[in-house]
This record gives structure tokens, sequence and C-alpha cells, in this order.
């Protein structure tokens, strides 16, 4: 059930802040397989017409509605990032019904056999991304003049990358880590932070520190289709970004491009 993995008081161990005028993230403690700590993190965004997407949303506490109702109120797009990051999305759809969602291929047959989950209900999907014609589809006029978007299908868990052109900010899942998760946990105690060692050998693998030899061999050794993902990462390498908001670990800020160039090197220019 996903109440074993997110916390059940987010509200208290939530971090929310804007990374830009027209960008938020909700930042908590999550820990992979309940031992593994990576956190968690949803992204708003307010489109240049007015309009909402949350990336990946998170537990939609009072602090989060007063988020959105700070950046206009309306939430018209939800997304999960990839197959794995949904499990809030019927909250946030029961309260904006009106609202597109969007994913990957696969996800709707996943969460409909999950209806037992009280978090997971079945909502209608507008917008689901295949492997197949993947960059002919098209969300929204007022969603694509603002955003590239990119579906990575190479990836093990079916990732979709969004840029917000306006802000030059890429969003994504679990394409590329940036560990330790020191913002999600800032407000858990000390003791319950990152530090064992089960996170001290996932972030040896999963930072972007340094030459980050073992982050480009994770990228690498584990992609579903190294090919596909290879020409996918060579498209999001073209756009315009200084920032990149990941689901685990902090926010990248000012060098983004770079960090991105690095941890991708060998799909980017062939392994050495």
């Amino acid at each position: 059930m996903s109440a074993d993995l997110i916390p059940a008081n987010p509200a208290d161990l939530m971090v929310i802040r804007n990374v830009t005028p027209n960008i938020a993230t909700f930042s908590v403690p999550f820990s992979r397989f309940g031992r593994i700590k990576i956190g968690g993190r949803g992204t708003l965004v307010k489109l240049t017409s007015g309009n909402l997407a949350v990336f990946s949303p998170v537990a939609l506490t009072e602090e989060t509605r007063a988020k959105v109702n700070e950046f206009g109120g309306n939430v018209g797009y939800i997304v999960a990032l990839d197959f794995e990051h949904h499990i809030f999305i019927s909250e946030w759809a029961k309260q904006w019904p009106n609202a597109k969602i969007i994913g990957p291929e696969g996800l709707p047959e996943k969460r409909a056999k999950q209806l037992k989950d009280p978090k997971i209900n079945d909502d209608n999907f507008a917008v689901i991304f295949k492997k197949d014609g993947k960059r002919d589809v098209k969300i929204s006029q007022e969603f694509d003049a603002d955003f590239d978007y990119e579906y990575v299908d190479g990836h093990a868990n079916k990732e979709i990358v969004f840029n917000y052109k306006p802000d030059k900010v890429l969003i994504e899942a679990d394409l590329l880590f940036n560990l330790p998760a020191t913002e999600q946990y800032s407000k858990v105690p000390e003791s319950q932070r990152p530090g064992g060692f089960l996170d001290k050998l996932f972030r040896g693998v999963q930072n972007t520190e340094g030459d980050a030899t073992w982050a480009k061999r994770f990228n690498w050794y584990l992609a579903k289709d190294r090919n596909s993902m290879n020409e996918s990462l060579k498209v999001i390498a073209q756009w315009d970004f200084t920032t990149l908001i990941p689901c685990h670990g902090d926010v990248i800020e000012g060098n983004a491009k770079e960090v991105f160039d690095k941890i991708f090197e060998w799909n980017l220019r062939g392994k050495m």
C-alpha cells in the first residue's frame, strides 16, 4: 500500500519554497524500500497563461493548497513524471477535476491493479506518452508554448522530462539523482536523516560530485534501451536550462546544464 511509502505527517516535514517566481517545490522525506533515504519532491509551475501544472504531486496539505492559491489557484495539468511517481494523482484530480492527467504508457494499467489502495482511483489520463510516435504527442497550445518535453522510453522507469522555457528549469523524476537529500530531510530529527550504510552506499552511485563516475556507470548499464535513451538524452542536451529539479536529492541551481552533460557524458558522446 502507498501508505507504507509516504510520511504519516507530511505537513510537518514538507519544505515549500519558490525556486523561481513561477516555480515552487514541495520537498519531503521518502525512503526507497523503506531503508534508503532518497527524498521526494513535487513541483508546481505557473504557466504564462496563468494556469498551473503540478509534476509528481505530493500530499495535498493545507500548505500545498495555500501555495496553489498563491500561484493563482487553477491546476490545469497533473503530471506523473514516470511509471513510479503517481501516488497522489487522485488526490489532486479530485480537487481539480478538470485538470488533464499526463503520464507514460503502462501507468493507467498499473494503477487499475491498485484500486484497493485508498490513495489511488481510476482516474482518466488525458495524455499518455508511448514509444511509437512519442514526439508527435501534444499536450495543449498553452502548455506547449512554455515547455519542451521528451519521453525517455529507454529509461527503466519510463521518464518524461520537461523544460520550463521561460525560467530555464528542467524538471525530472528518476533520470538524475542529486544525493544526499539534504533539503528533503531538513525538518526531520537529525538522527533520522540520511547517513546510514545503505544511504552512503547509494549516495556513492547517485551524486553529482567530482567526476561522478559511478553515476555515469549507473545510467549507462541500467538503461532499458540504451540506444533510445541516448537519443532522448541528446535531445534534452540541446535545451536551454540552468536549473534542474530532481525528485530525489537537492535542486541544482545555476550550473544544471554542465552537471547534466557531465552525468550523461557516456550517453551523449560514447563510453570512454
